[in-house]
């Protein structure tokens, strides 16, 4: 199979909107730090809050390395498409293989980043879990947890 100068034009659009989706992240991710450290001068011993600030501080440091690979996936994107009107069509599948394996990394540290976004909004419920055990609702049949032994 022959590359072509289209396919990794392809990848512009995808990449540009993964690139948007991790930036939201980030930016809610700030917006949620800035009110826990609110919350923390308030009450600077309440293990929720010191969970959450650890929490958040892992999830930047995901977030910086999705976005760092999403970029280096976009820049590999750019030199193949220069390598492909060269005329180094050798070279520009090398490249564009990086960039597909790059692009593969980010996303997989994405899914990480949402399993561990996962856990935080459960350190958030978890102080409510008394008032939802008491709670009776139509669901329950459904939603039932699991009793603990």
């Amino acid at each position: 199979m022959e590359l072509q100068l289209s396919t990794p034009a392809l990848l512009f659009s995808a990449i540009t909107l993964l690139m948007l989706a991790f930036t939201n992240r980030f930016l809610a991710i700030a917006t949620l730090i800035r009110g826990l450290h609110k919350n923390y001068l308030k009450e600077p011993d309440s293990e929720l809050i010191v969970e959450q600030i650890h929490n958040l501080r892992h999830r930047l440091t995901l977030i910086k390395n999705m976005q760092l690979f999403g970029v280096f996936s976009f820049l590999l994107c750019v030199i193949c498409m220069y390598l492909l009107f060269q005329g180094y069509t050798s070279a520009a599948n090398w490249v564009f293989v990086v960039s597909m394996l790059s692009l593969l990394i980010s996303l997989g540290i994405s899914l990480v980043e949402i399993q561990i976004s996962t856990k935080a909004l459960n350190l958030e419920l978890s102080d409510m879990e008394g008032i939802f055990e008491k709670r009776k609702s139509s669901l329950d049949i459904f939603f039932k947890k699991d009793e603990k032994n």
